[in-house]
């Protein structure tokens, strides 16, 4: 008799899985909420490094305290939200092979997906767009390392179509970083648009396209040395 009831207190309870699923939505939708609240205060103005940690908590209707149960500081939390902008830049790739550029006006066509992009994705952009110039060092080197990543699959793209099939891999990769400098330059005066503008949305969207347009004569111009 005693040894099952010792063998029955040493027997470990297993948690009712349905129990412990629901938990983790729970912490799951959680962070969701303090991630969005993050890009909600964004929305109205507000640069990310200017924000406080009960902000962001009281903006998501949750304590401080439990802020720190899915991220240790805003810099952490920063992070997830550069984390997200990376899987949106690599969204946009899979986009434009999906659906496929006309090779007639290759430029214009990219500019065109990547402006509907940055408007169906505007505070992930204005994110991008004001941390990766100032803030925290560790958000800017996130922002690089994503930025890094984005032109390597754009210069893997670029070799598949054939396109500049005469420069090495390193001139690719370099040209693709100026076009994604170009691209996040130009995601500022994209938000930036008056709605309902347009005579001032042609003239974006030309000014885009020709920055783009030089980059890649100057690409075809290139001479490896």
């Amino acid at each position: 008799m005693e040894h099952t009831l010792a063998a029955r207190k040493s027997t470990p309870v297993t948690a009712d899985p349905a129990a412990r699923s629901s938990r983790v939505e729970l912490k799951e939708r959680t962070r969701l909420r303090l991630i969005e609240a993050a890009l909600a205060l964004i929305g109205q103005g507000r640069g990310f490094s200017s924000l406080s940690l009960r902000e962001v908590a009281r903006e998501a209707g949750v304590v401080p305290a439990a802020f720190y149960r899915h991220f240790r500081d805003l810099d952490e939390l920063g992070l997830a939200l550069v984390e997200m902008g990376g899987v949106t830049l690599r969204h946009l790739l899979r986009e434009a092979r999906r659906d496929g550029v006309p090779p007639t006006d290759m430029v214009r066509g990219s500019v065109l997906v990547y402006k509907r992009f940055v408007e169906e994705r505007s505070l992930v952009f204005r994110f991008l767009a004001g941390e990766r110039g100032g803030g925290s060092r560790v958000i800017r080197q996130a922002i690089r390392t994503e930025e890094s990543h984005f032109a390597s699959e754009m210069a893997q793209d670029l070799r598949v179509l054939g396109t500049l099939p005469d420069l090495s891999s390193t001139t690719l990769q370099m040209i693709c970083g100026l076009v994604v400098t170009t691209m996040l330059n130009a995601a500022s005066d994209i938000l930036d648009l008056p709605r309902g503008r347009p005579k001032q949305e042609k003239e974006l969207v030309d000014n885009f396209v020709r920055q783009l347009r030089l980059v890649f004569l100057g690409a075809r111009r290139w001479r490896e040395t």
